[in-house]
């Protein structure tokens, strides 16, 4: 898939994340958006507020016929979730998710691969495993606007020509990419959604934040 392409893209979960994805990517002009459903009895409520612009499938088969799968589904549930897609080699799957438990605010929690993202390549072999979409709320993935500018993207994965494809993807999105390096850093990246988390719900700032690398220049 060329970056200057138009792709095919999967959201698995269409629940705030998910959907708040599709009404960014509908704002930005792609046109080949499907959300990957449990069965097919949630099909019409996945795409009923978007006007014929997002479609819906049963999740192996918007998988299959996608370029890029979002997975936005519960932590605990990313990897098996993403096992019933069926064979996903070639694709670029983008980890949206954080492992977390709750003790007076968010715990990291990760697998025993070291992040969701780990225990993603594990499960499926051949797939292009990008972590993404994970460092802030439901709120940012529908609108990036950051007072005058737009929140950072950070993005981490060990598959070069996956990561130029999805960054043109996330920039034609409206935000700016951050490369945060290969698949070890997503854990380091679990823990910035988590702190996300505990400044937004439990440190008392509120959702309307989002983090931003900044330099002098």
């Amino acid at each position: 898939m060329s970056p200057t392409q138009d792709p095919a893209i999967a959201i698995v979960g269409p629940g705030n994340v998910g959907t708040a994805l599709a009404r960014r990517f509908v704002a930005a002009g792609f046109t080949r958006i499907a959300f990957g459903v449990r069965s097919a009895s949630k099909i019409g409520e996945a795409v009923a507020e978007f006007d014929g612009k997002v479609t819906a499938a049963e999740a192996p088969a918007a998988a299959a016929a996608a370029d890029i799968v979002f997975l936005a589904v519960p932590g605990p549930a990313a990897v098996s979730a993403a096992r019933d897609l069926g064979d996903l080699a070639g694709k670029i799957v983008v980890d949206c998710n954080n492992p977390l438990t709750w003790n007076s605010g968010p715990v990291w929690a990760p697998p025993s691969e070291g992040s969701i993202t780990a225990a993603l390549a594990a499960a499926l072999p051949g797939a292009r495993v990008i972590k993404a979409f994970n460092t802030f709320g439901a709120e940012f993935h529908a609108d990036p606007r950051l007072g005058d500018t737009v929140a950072d993207v950070f993005i981490a994965g060990d598959d070069a020509a996956a990561k130029q494809a999805l960054a043109a993807v996330i920039e034609r999105a409206g935000f700016r990419v951050v490369d945060a390096g290969p698949q070890r850093n997503a854990a380091v990246l679990e823990n910035l959604g988590v702190l996300w988390i505990h400044l937004a719900l439990a440190g008392g700032h509120g959702r309307e934040v989002a983090f931003k690398l900044l330099g002098r220049g």
